[in-house]
């Protein structure tokens, strides 16, 4: 869930006021539910963390490439030590692909989430900015 706010005064018209995107964290099905708590970032600040978490995303995706190759070891010899290697080495990187690819889940829609806040800001903007033209030229919608 996505709690975008604006504040500090968004009925003043051009006023100075610094405008805040509020977001939470995605719930994600099967984890536990996230904080009643969030995030705030400025305009400005929002398309930097976006980088980051693409950045993130990027380094995950790369993880879980190496996580696949760990989870298919072969053994490099016939003999029992190597045998049960691979029999505790697979399973474990298996396990790590798997938790990976939850992180990777969780990263998508957390972009998502950001994205959806930062264009949804500036749809409202945009939208204010057309109303006060209408009224500014004596043309008002009701």
């Amino acid at each position: 869930m996505v709690n975008v706010a604006m504040d500090g005064g968004g009925a003043s018209v051009g006023g100075a006021a610094a405008k805040m995107i509020a977001v939470r964290a995605p719930a994600i099905a099967g984890a536990p539910a996230p904080s009643s708590g969030g995030y705030q970032f400025s305009r400005e600040e929002i398309d930097g963390v976006i980088r980051q978490w693409e950045d993130l995303h990027r380094d995950l995706l790369d993880d879980y490439r190496q996580a696949e190759g760990m989870a298919r070891v072969q053994p490099p010899g016939s003999e029992p030590a190597s045998q049960d290697f691979t029999s505790s080495a697979n399973p474990s990187g298996k396990a790590f692909a798997q938790a990976t690819l939850k992180m990777i889940d969780y990263v998508e829609k957390y972009i998502e989430a950001l994205r959806n806040a930062r264009d949804g800001i500036t749809t409202r903007e945009d939208e204010s900015q057309e109303h006060i033209s209408r009224v500014g030229s004596g043309v008002m919608e009701v």
